[in-house]
């Protein structure tokens, strides 16, 4: 009887790394399956054949054979294929040949279609069997063979059974080894990289991730791939991964515990992981371990080298594999120059805004007194940043290693950095963000800021517009979320106006706040408020002695309401929508104080009116034209467009040098210029620098002509 059993062995070597199945069981397994489905007595009477390209499979692993050396062992011939476009040709050539008796039994052990299209082309008897071992019964069929095929899952073969592979992560204590070797602790990269080293051993069942989730400061800093800090998503992050994020106390002894007793309860069920892998450095783990060994499990240690305890590094019974091996993570020494470089992405709080802010806050209480490593961590423990000493002491190694710290001397002392990106960014947002509601509270008597009000002031602040800066409201929230739980802001709730049952979220400066703090940032002190009551009389001309950029915002507010009221007949223009069509020459709080000033002077007033389109009031800004200074500012953009009107009577080009010419006094050209512009008054001539078209029939000019524009562009035409 003539039997073969051919085996496609660089193809079922990616299945056995896949699948966790050993090597040489695989060999033997298959031979001794291939005997019985032949009803043979003896394997003697089978033709086993491993074909492969053998000078490629050197492995590099710990394996003391090669592949082609196992499959000699137990009996198979070996045949060297180096193209496998040629598999069917060199088996035809190389084994059947010799052979003249038709085959009666013929097994492939393939999960690829190379060597399939053999089957049509031996020689077989009436009544042969021909069977595909694989692991996809669509594939052999769609390889449109005529022959039939008998198809049989290779892990269903009696003798050959993958690995499953279950794994438990002391994460705590990993990561914190990770951290104090210099490692960056990259979440993304190490989850990556841990799933993947653990596919390598098998098929991976079960993957638990163990520390103190949520609790703040328990673990060293976890970053993404840009450095931000994402310890607080690292939970949702594993879960993506199928890594089950398992919650247990602080402390090394609870995470022990709990690890422990999960491991031996599984280790009882029926279903338990062959292999077991243990990411831990902790040496209390050789009470599970041993148990592990007696159950006839593989156990995988997953150490950090110089964490590692000496009992399982020389351990006879463990597989040891060390993560910083495997895992490829960057120090952060290798990142230092990385981080001093300008980042365009989002700017947003990290482990390095506790330390920044902390330590200033510490500098602002004694200004010229030296600030030690153990004063930094312990005002972090005082608002909550880290838990321990420890934690504190690792982050504020980091905070050196990185540049963001430097240190003064060998008793401790630390200083800011203060020319490092990360220490500029963070500060500039601190300051702006508690000036901001340092400002609003005092220059309206105000006890607190609405949040979504405080969103919308800090949108206007331009001194923030830096790449990754102020991009979005959530943004904005990220920074003021950070500064409540660094205390510097303080988050209440109070009953909305409208509806007293309905608590909405406000923001108030803390009654201990630090407001030498912000004055040491930037020089001036955060309390410094636009004092509108002292301009009270004062005429917008004269304004621009002291405060140029109020005044001009005072002009833009003046035409801009004026010619939204009288072109809808509206008594009032909505103040959010007038702030937004000025925003772009807005920068800080210039709107803000131009209001003030306009309110001081009854040049408005601002009141909350109905809205037709809404259940609740909106906020407007109502002109009085009849007060002096209003006029003044009025007469001054009719004058304006009368000489835009002369120009193009006579048709001369409309540029700043032309209007120069023919405007008498001194003006303010640029402003009044870009108010046109705004008011859509002026049109740029495409292509043409710093030369205007004039809307003839805008309704401003035909007020500020007296309605006699159809004349003008008569004369014009």
């Amino acid at each position: 009887m003539a039997a073969y059993l051919i085996v496609d062995v660089d193809d079922l070597l990616r299945f056995t790394a896949n699948e966790g199945i050993d090597l040489h069981e695989l060999a033997v397994a298959l031979r001794g399956s291939a005997g019985f489905v032949a009803g043979l007595y003896d394997t003697t009477s089978l033709q086993a054949v491993a074909v492969a390209d053998w000078r490629a499979q050197h492995r590099e692993d710990s394996t003391p054979l090669e592949p082609e050396a196992i499959f000699r062992s137990v009996g198979y011939l070996v045949v060297d294929v180096q193209d496998r476009t040629c598999l069917p040709d060199c088996l035809l050539q190389d084994v059947f040949r010799a052979d003249p008796n038709p085959i009666e039994e013929l097994i492939l052990a393939t999960t690829g279609v190379d060597l399939l299209p053999v089957i049509d082309r031996v020689e077989v008897t009436d009544n042969a069997r021909i069977r595909v071992w694989g692991d996809d019964e669509a594939t052999v069929r769609a390889a449109g063979l005529s022959r039939d095929i008998i198809f049989q899952p290779l892990v269903g073969l009696h003798g050959i059974k993958g690995k499953n592979v279950w794994v438990y992560i002391d994460f705590e204590n990993i990561s914190i080894s990770l951290n104090e070797q210099g490692f960056v602790v990259n979440l993304d990269h190490l989850i990556e990289r841990l799933v993947s080293q653990a596919q390598a051993h098998g098929k991976l069942v079960k993957m638990a991730a163990y520390a103190p989730w949520g609790q703040r400061g328990a673990l060293p800093p976890l970053v993404d791939s840009s450095g931000r800090e994402v310890a607080d998503d690292a939970p949702a992050r594993l879960m993506m991964a199928n890594i089950d994020p398992v919650f247990h106390l602080p402390g090394k002894q609870s995470a022990d515990i709990r690890i422990a007793r999960d491991v031996l309860t599984d280790a009882g069920h029926p279903e338990a992981g062959d292999v077991i892998i243990l990411a831990t450095g902790d040496r209390d783990f050789n009470d599970v371990i041993n148990p592990l060994l007696q159950r006839n499990k593989t156990v995988v240690v997953w150490g950090v080298r110089g964490s590692t305890g000496r009992l399982l590094q020389s351990h006879p019974s463990l597989q040891l594999e060390y993560i910083d091996d495997f895992t490829d993570l960057q120090t952060h020494q290798s990142l230092s120059t990385v981080e001093t470089e300008a980042d365009s992405s989002s700017f947003i709080p990290s482990q390095w805004s506790s330390v920044i802010i902390q330590f200033f806050r510490l500098s602002a209480e004694s200004p010229g007194k030296s600030i030690t490593v153990q004063n930094l961590i312990e005002q972090m423990i005082d608002v909550g940043d880290v838990i321990s000493s420890d934690r504190g002491h690792d982050l504020v190694s980091q905070a050196i290693s990185l540049g963001i710290l430097k240190q003064q001397s060998a008793l401790g002392v630390v200083e800011l950095s203060l020319h490092h990106p990360v220490v500029d960014k963070t500060l500039l947002i601190v300051n702006r963000m508690v000036r901001r509601v340092a400002n609003t509270l005092l220059s309206r008597n105000w006890e607190y800021v609405n949040y979504g009000f405080l969103l919308k002031g800090l949108a206007m602040e331009r001194d923030l517009d830096r790449p990754g800066m102020n991009e979005s409201d959530q943004w904005r929230s990220h920074w003021i979320d950070c500064l409540v739980r660094e205390q510097v802001l303080q988050r209440d709730l109070v009953p909305h106006r409208h509806n007293p049952d309905d608590l909405v979220p406000v923001i108030r400066l803390p009654e201990a706040n630090d407001q030498q703090l912000m004055q040491r940032v930037d020089e001036q002190p955060v309390a410094e408020v636009y004092n509108s009551q002292e301009l009270q009389g004062v005429p917008p001309h004269t304004l621009y002695k002291t405060d140029a950029e109020v005044a001009r915002m005072v002009t833009r507010i003046v035409v801009s309401v004026q010619q939204f009221t009288s072109f809808r007949n509206f008594a009032w223009c909505p103040l959010g929508s007038l702030h937004r069509r000025l925003r772009e020459f807005d920068s800080g709080v210039i709107f803000q104080h131009a209001v003030e000033y306009l309110l001081v002077n009854g040049m408005v007033t601002v009141n909350e009116y109905p809205n037709p389109r809404s259940d609740y009031n909106t906020k407007g800004i109502e002109l009085d034209e009849k007060g002096p200074f209003v006029a003044v500012i009025l007469a001054e953009r009719d004058e304006f467009i009368r000489v835009l009107l002369e120009m193009y009577r006579a048709n001369v080009t409309i540029s700043q040098a032309s209007i120069e010419q023919r405007l008498k006094g001194e003006w303010d050209l640029a402003l009044w210029i870009s108010i046109m512009k705004v008011e859509n008054v002026l049109n740029a001539l495409p292509g043409r620098a710093d030369q205007f078209s004039l809307f003839r029939t805008h309704h401003t000019v035909k007020l500020a002509a007296n309605d006699d524009v159809d004349e003008v562009a008569t004369a014009g035409g």
